[in-house]
């Protein structure tokens, strides 16, 4: 495609930004500021931990140090998520805080071979061009902007219950966001095309079990804490209809308040002939191959093969030379190993908080401390938990560190107040998914942000999510507190 927008490497972006030393008139550079409030905090958690709370034993203390650490080093000190996370784990297998088995049993975790098939199986898709392909063949029928715009919307949606991570989400969708600029050429269109993008991508991530790494980490939390951990179909019965409805909620406003009259109404003009063209042998077995693993994903419960095993197989089959005509080991090198690693850290870190049972400490203290001023409703609690975890991206970049935070910290203690730990670990899980305030939020705002020349303004986004937020805070309230038991979350 000629004569379209260019973008940056998002990466590039977010590391310019943490990496930049800022002198205000002569004062301390940034980064000394980080250093050095990052260090006190760090030395006032230690005196916290290790002298002044009482009743803890050793393992509970080296746990929440580790805890507090790896939370210092991901907001303040701005450093990479993955090296802090892995830091965290050998650290408390090091200190026998947790064995050193767990530690590596981390690694072969289901949920991490669960995510390393999706990637594969994602790897092949985005080789083979077959969702770019159906993406044009099923917006081709729609001629005006606003039509349009619903039917991406939903096209979207429907990829996050076969492509894991928003990022290659985000990649996959790029040539799509191009083509139909270049063919709409409206630059009102294509500012509001920017900012539709990478929202329903994040906001739509909520629907699927493997939509995020944190969705596997709240599972796990859920299953631990004695609950019915979600499967497949479980956690889309639960969380599609919510993704569903924000995702829709975002087209609107961008529709409304991103774009002129004229603009909604245009009419585009007929697009290629090519993509109305039938699709070759290979690309229908593809399809085929992807329909039938998104089947048995949703029917693990009745067929009784686990998830990890009905990915790995689907894996498999994708990436065979005679089914994609990719190599196996090609498809590999797609995974996002980062990722992985980043995975099994956090899963190392929620083990060791609830193996010595410092969750369940801190979940007494916080009831003992909150039961002075009385018991709350449950609604308020929920509304409580959804705000933080909502806001919580401001502070903690990374999804995956965002729940692995809040769901020992925040679902856990509050979960006392008579709250269903596991609509608590949900909320907070969904929660946390609103990440689209600054560029930097998420790499897929930064992909389509990094655009020369921009498209969207960071005013912009900030003005989409502030009229987001209200609709997002309040319709995960109401789902967590009033839909969500009587589907029998938790039971």
């Amino acid at each position: 495609m000629t004569g379209v927008q260019t973008f940056a490497p998002a990466k590039e972006i977010v590391i310019s930004s943490a990496s930049e030393a800022v002198d205000f008139g002569g004062q301390m550079p940034l980064h000394q500021v980080r250093l050095l409030t990052g260090s006190m905090l760090l030395l006032f958690a230690a005196i916290l931990i290790f002298l002044a709370a009482d009743g803890l034993t050793m393992p509970m203390r080296l746990a929440l140090m580790v805890f507090a650490t790896t939370l210092v080093c991901w907001t303040i000190f701005d450093l990479p998520e993955t090296p802090v996370a892995l830091a965290g784990a050998l650290a408390l297998g090091a200190t026998g805080t947790v064995s050193e088995e767990a530690v590596f049993a981390a690694l072969g975790n289901d949920i991490v071979w669960l995510m390393i098939a999706a990637f594969v199986i994602a790897s092949v898709l985005q080789a083979s061009g077959l969702v770019e392909r159906l993406t044009f063949r099923l917006l081709a029928p729609f001629r005006r902007v606003s039509s349009l715009f619903w039917a991406v919307t939903l096209t979207i949606f429907v990829t996050a219950f076969i492509i894991p991570s928003t990022s290659a989400r985000a990649a996959i969708f790029m040539p799509v966001f191009l083509g139909l600029t270049t063919a709409i050429d409206r630059p009102g269109v294509t500012r509001a095309l920017a900012l539709l993008f990478p929202s329903i991508v994040l906001l739509s991530a909520a629907a699927s079990l493997t939509g995020a790494g944190a969705h596997l980490v709240a599972a796990d939390f859920i299953r631990r804490s004695g609950g019915g951990a979600p499967n497949f179909l479980d956690w889309a019965l639960l969380a599609a209809p919510f993704g569903l409805i924000t995702s829709l909620i975002a087209c609107g406003l961008i529709l409304r308040f991103f774009l002129s009259v004229e603009d909604r109404n245009a009419v585009l003009e007929a697009r290629e002939k090519a993509e109305r063209q039938p699709l070759l042998a290979q690309e229908r077995t593809l399809l085929a191959v992807t329909a039938l693993i998104v089947l048995a994903l949703a029917t693990s419960s009745l067929h009784g093969v686990a998830l990890p095993f009905v990915a790995l197989i689907g894996a498999l089959v994708m990436a065979s030379e005679k089914i994609s005509g990719m190599p196996f080991r090609k498809a590999l090198k797609t995974v996002e190993w980062n990722l992985l690693l980043f995975l099994a850290g956090t899963l190392v870190i929620g083990e060791a908080l609830m193996s010595t049972g410092t969750a369940a400490l801190l979940a007494d203290r916080a009831i003992g401390m909150l039961s002075l001023i009385g018991k709350p409703p449950v609604w308020l609690v929920i509304l409580f938990t959804v705000i933080l975890a909502t806001l919580a991206h401001i502070v903690v970049a990374s999804r995956t560190a965002r729940a692995t935070v809040l769901i020992p910290a925040l679902a856990l203690p509050l979960a006392g107040l008579g709250v269903e730990p596991a609509v608590l670990i949900m909320a907070a899980t969904l929660g946390s998914g609103f990440c689209q305030t600054l560029m930097v939020s998420a790499k897929p705002v930064a992909l389509f942000g990094s655009m020369e020349p921009p498209a969207f303004t960071p005013s912009d986004l900030m003005r989409l999510a502030a009229m987001l937020l209200i609709p997002f805070i309040g319709l995960l309230t109401l789902v967590a507190a009033f839909v969500w038991p009587l589907m029998g979350l938790g039971d």
